[in-house]
């Protein structure tokens, strides 16, 4: 058996190719010091909304608007993107990035607040996928969360599964590796989700909700 080598972790990342306006967007991220999805991240969000024609997602965690863009190129012409962040300042540069892109306005839904706060406003049974990379120590609530506001067949994805390659150390234990390590196996162990831990980027568990 043989492991994944970091060549090809390289390699796979850089088979996900950013266009200029991601790029724009990924250098406003690291001028406001905050972390976007990575390029392979961003291409599994893009294959997944694509197969669930996804035309009403939930992104906890906007950034600069790189996981946005991602998502949007997935989901149909029609579809609309509810993002959710803390930062005023991010969310203004993720608008700046959508409109570089050319999204309509009505594409997207952008919410300023706590995740925690605005989630619970959001109906029940109205979304295709909820994207989730804020605050790590509280992503079993966002699955809490994303349970309640899934259709049957929907999808929830969390990015930083690995956590930079702590996750699958025993000997780590600080509170954010053991939350996403207990996350991963609360999911893995939900009969009502099918699930995959994905080695993109920082890693990514995704897991449908079954019909």
């Amino acid at each position: 058996m043989s492991g994944q080598k970091p060549a090809s972790w390289a390699y796979a990342e850089g088979y996900a190719v950013e266009n200029e306006i991601l790029e724009r967007a990924r250098g406003r991220a690291e001028e406001l010091g905050c972390a976007p999805v990575l390029p392979g991240v961003g291409a599994a969000l893009r294959l997944l909304a694509a197969a669930l024609a996804a035309r009403s997602v939930v992104e906890i965690g906007t950034g600069t608007g790189v996981s946005g863009l991602w998502l949007l190129d997935g989901m149909p012409s029609d579809g609309i993107l509810t993002t959710i962040d803390v930062e005023p300042e991010h969310q203004r540069a993720a608008k700046e990035a959508f409109t570089e892109a050319g999204i309509p306005g009505n594409r997207t839904r952008v919410i300023g607040g706590r995740a925690l706060d605005v989630l619970p406003r959001l109906t029940d049974g109205a979304y295709d996928l909820v994207f989730c990379d804020a605050a790590k120590l509280e992503y079993e609530e966002y699955l809490d969360q994303a349970l309640r506001l899934l259709r049957p067949g929907g999808a929830v994805a969390f990015d930083n599964a690995l956590w930079k390659d702590r996750v699958a150390d025993p000997a780590q234990r600080d509170e954010t590796t053991t939350a996403i390590r207990e996350l991963g196996k609360r999911v893995r162990g939900d009969e009502r989700l099918i699930s995959a831990l994905l080695p993109a980027g920082d890693g990514l568990l995704a897991a449908i909700l079954r019909p």
